[in-house]
């Protein structure tokens, strides 16, 4: 039986990810994991219904990855089973210069979900203590205490109702580079495809570093971390299915109550035309 708790960590207690096997699959089957996915899908469905008419929390997914991770796809294959009224995505880019001219969280506060949504982060606030750290962006002296914000915002956010669930997509280099060949070759990823990626890719045990110290500093008990196995692309659908479904279904939510004569009220009869 699959464990979420086994793809995240105590809090305190660091993740290593040179320990943790991108192509892990334990010992289910691809068919079985497909047929798991699709029940959870639906449970999925279910559970949303009830969150968003119950309009008590909010939900906000953080999805980090290596280029070629597998948000986008995460998304679509998972989150797919979502109604889209419910549901808010945001992709962070470079920032603006207006962005710029505030604190590094001000953008990232600014889309928040509200009670009854789902949010969903393509990269997230982390970036500033990501690639701003490996591209020398800002002086460490900027971005060292910005673990330490990143916390306690998170802990603001949770205080108030939302409910926290950050998932780092972990693939190997190898998987990388098959799916940055993709996107060389194939016309459905052309787009996708960035020379600036192959730079990036050159810095993988700089990334493997920050991403271990973000991981660890910032895994607490409001807002936990977990890291996916993504080398297989339906194992990786469903465990993040299962983090999601644990996760909705620990809230313990329920529809509204109707009101107490609702039985007595009767439809009114309409002649049309």
């Amino acid at each position: 039986m699959m464990k979420i708790r086994d793809f995240s960590r105590p809090p305190g207690k660091p993740f290593h990810l040179a320990e943790i096997d991108p192509g892990k699959t334990g010992k289910i089957k691809k068919e079985e994991a497909q047929e798991r996915l699709a029940e959870n899908q639906k449970r999925l469905t279910s559970l949303q219904n009830r969150f968003f008419a119950a309009r008590s929390h909010s939900l906000l997914i953080v999805l980090q990855a290596m280029d070629g991770g597998g948000k986008d796809g995460t998304i679509r294959s998972v989150m797919g089973a979502f109604n889209p009224q419910g549901v808010e995505v945001t992709s962070f880019k470079v920032p603006t210069p207006e962005e710029l001219s505030h604190d590094f969280l001000w953008r990232v506060h600014n889309r928040i979900p509200g009670r009854g949504t789902i949010g969903i982060f393509n990269r997230s606030h982390y970036e500033d203590v990501l690639v701003v750290r490996v591209k020398e962006l800002v002086p460490e002296p900027v971005w060292r205490p910005r673990y330490e914000a990143i916390s306690q915002f998170e802990k603001l956010l949770a205080d108030n109702s939302t409910r926290i669930v950050k998932i780092f997509l972990h693939i190997s280099p190898e998987e990388q580079a098959e799916r940055m060949k993709d996107r060389m070759t194939d016309p459905d990823e052309y787009w996708k495809f960035n020379p600036g990626d192959l730079e990036e890719r050159r810095r993988w045990p700089d990334y493997m570093a920050a991403y271990e110290e973000a991981l660890s500093r910032c895994n607490t008990s409001w807002a936990p971390w977990y890291v996916v196995p993504a080398d297989h692309k339906w194992y990786r659908n469903l465990l993040v299915s299962e983090i999601l479904v644990a996760t909705l279904e620990g809230m313990h939510l329920e529809y509204p109550k109707p009101p107490p004569d609702a039985k007595t009220y009767r439809v009114p009869k309409v002649k049309w035309p």
